[in-house]
Formats: structure tokens, sequence, C-alpha cells
């Protein structure tokens, strides 16, 4: 745990908070540990499905960048609506303000991003009401955000069988699947060689997962990758029709198929028990029978960034 004061403000480019006491829990245990919280979410304003109309939910991430007490920018959640937004984020200045974006799911789009259009680095971490705000938190998966965020390197480790034996090296970036694949061919997707590409999403039925990744393979993404990680990949449910097509199976064609190696059992996506990953670290990947190990160096840290 950083024992630094730490600048957190909280924007919510996506989603709204289904539960507004979810916030005021989170924003009393961020400052319990000493951190000092802008919230820039206001619920009063927000509009249809999202936290705030696309202006509002614009001049939220602008006040964050331009807050000079903050390090951190933390979702509120994730969602639908920060594609919304895209065209009107000043990338530039978040890159050149030194601060940390941090969140998954929706906000891969903001990754993503920040990667393409300015080679900056941001975390796959987590976010306010699902994470902090919950009634209960996993210990877990807050001292893995602290921990990675403290630096200067992070290792991830994942018993897991029935995956090849892989030593691979390269660029770590990733998030949910379907939001990746949505950027395909807008500015807003990053050209990676030699990437550790990994994925997640929640309730996507295997041939819809196999179909995105299949896609990324026709649009040449995938061979310019050194391996895929696979994280979570819940919240489906299978037909009578599938007639033994489930995730294994999917899973099992993918491996024939592609050609590089596909690495399953990643703790990450929408799951309580979550790992942080630094989008745009250095990454090793060692994979052997019994499980495999991700290890992160030269991203950014609190102690190295943060404005």
């Amino acid at each position: 745990m950083i024992t630094q004061q730490i600048g957190i403000a909280i924007v919510a480019p996506g989603g709204q908070a289904l539960d507004p006491c979810a916030v005021e829990r989170a924003v009393a245990r961020l400052e319990a540990q000493g951190c000092l919280v802008h919230n820039y979410y206001d619920h009063a304003s927000i509009h249809e499905r999202f936290g705030g109309t696309e202006a509002g939910r614009l001049a939220q991430l602008q006040a964050a960048v331009a807050d000079p007490d903050i390090q951190l920018i933390m979702a509120l959640r994730g969602g639908y609506g920060t594609t919304r937004l895209l065209p009107h984020i000043d990338f530039e200045a978040i890159a050149a303000s030194g601060k940390l974006v941090v969140g998954f799911s929706d906000v891969t789009a903001i990754h993503m991003g920040l990667m393409a259009r300015t080679g900056a680095s941001s975390y796959a971490g987590p976010m306010l009401v699902g994470d902090f705000g919950v009634r209960e938190t996993v210990p877990f998966t807050l001292d893995d955000f602290w921990h990675c965020l403290a630096g200067p390197t992070h290792t991830i480790t994942e018993r897991a069988s029935g995956n090849p034996c892989v030593e691979e090296s390269g660029t770590v970036w990733g998030g949910n699947l379907a939001m990746i694949v949505s950027l395909l061919g807008t500015p807003y997707f990053p050209y990676i060689e030699d990437g550790i590409l990994y994925l997640e999403d929640i309730g996507e039925h295997p041939y819809r997962v196999e179909r995105m990744l299949l896609q990324l393979e026709h649009a040449g993404v995938l061979a310019r990758q050194r391996a895929i990680v696979l994280g979570d990949f819940s919240g489906y449910k299978l037909g009578a029709n599938d007639n033994g097509y489930d995730f294994d199976t999917m899973l099992a064609h993918l491996r024939a198929t592609l050609r590089l190696p596909i690495i399953n059992g990643l703790s990450f996506g929408h799951i309580a028990r979550r790992v942080t990953i630094p989008f745009g670290a250095h990454g090793r990947l060692v994979s052997h029978r019994d499980g495999f190990s991700l290890g992160l160096s030269d991203y950014p840290t609190l102690r190295t960034g943060g404005g």
C-alpha cells in the first residue's frame, strides 16, 4: 500500500450508479485510507442510462484532467456510453497531465484511444461502485490494485491447467472483447506489434466470442500478437441447438485454427476477484502445465507519473 496521499477523481464516462449509496460507501472507504477524493459525478444529473449527458460526462473528465490535486481518474462504473465521447476526448491533455485512468469493461474504449492517439498507458483496474462501493469488498482485488500502482513491477500468477507451454514477451494490452472489436477501423484502435492481448467479456455466447476473435484474425490484428490471454467469459446461456458447442469446445477450435498460443484462466473480467493490468506495460508470459505467470514492467506508477 502506498503511503503518500493519493488524489482520486471520480468520473462517469458511461453508465450511472445503480445504487447511489454505493458511491457514498466507496468515497468513505477511500477517504478512510487517506485518499483525497474529488467526486465529479452528480447522481441528480443522470441522463437516460448514462451518468449524465454527453456534454456533462465529458465535462467530468475534463475537470478531472485539469484538477492539480489528482493523480488517478477512476471510472464510476462501466455499462455503455464511453464510445459516444471518443471524438471529443482530449487524449493529448490526459497524456500530458500524467494522470492514470483506471477502469475496465466500457472504459476499455479510453484505454484503447489513449494508446492509439498518444502512446500513453492506463490501468485496467477496479471501478468505484463495483469494487470500492460494494457492501463487502474483495481484499484481493483492492490489494492487487494498490500493489500494481506502487510498482515498479507487478506479477500476476494463476493456477490453471490445460494451457500450452509458452514463453513470450511483448506489450500487454486488451480489455473487453466487444469494445475492442467495436473500435476496429477507427482512430482509437492502437497498432501494437508483438503484443500480449488480454481479453474478457460478459454475457457473450461462445459463438460470439469465436466470431469476434476471428474478426480480429481476419483484420490482421492477431498476426501481430505473441499470445492471447483469456479472462472471464461468463453470463451466457447455452441452448439445445448448441449440441455440445460450449466455451471449451470453442476454445479448442480456436487453438487448432489460430497461429498463436491462447492461454486461459486469467482472473480478469466481470468477476469480484480480479487482477489489475497496466495497459501498455511490457509483459513476460510464462505458461506451464499447472499455471502461468505474467510479469509486468515499464509502466507508469504513482512514483513515476500521476500528475
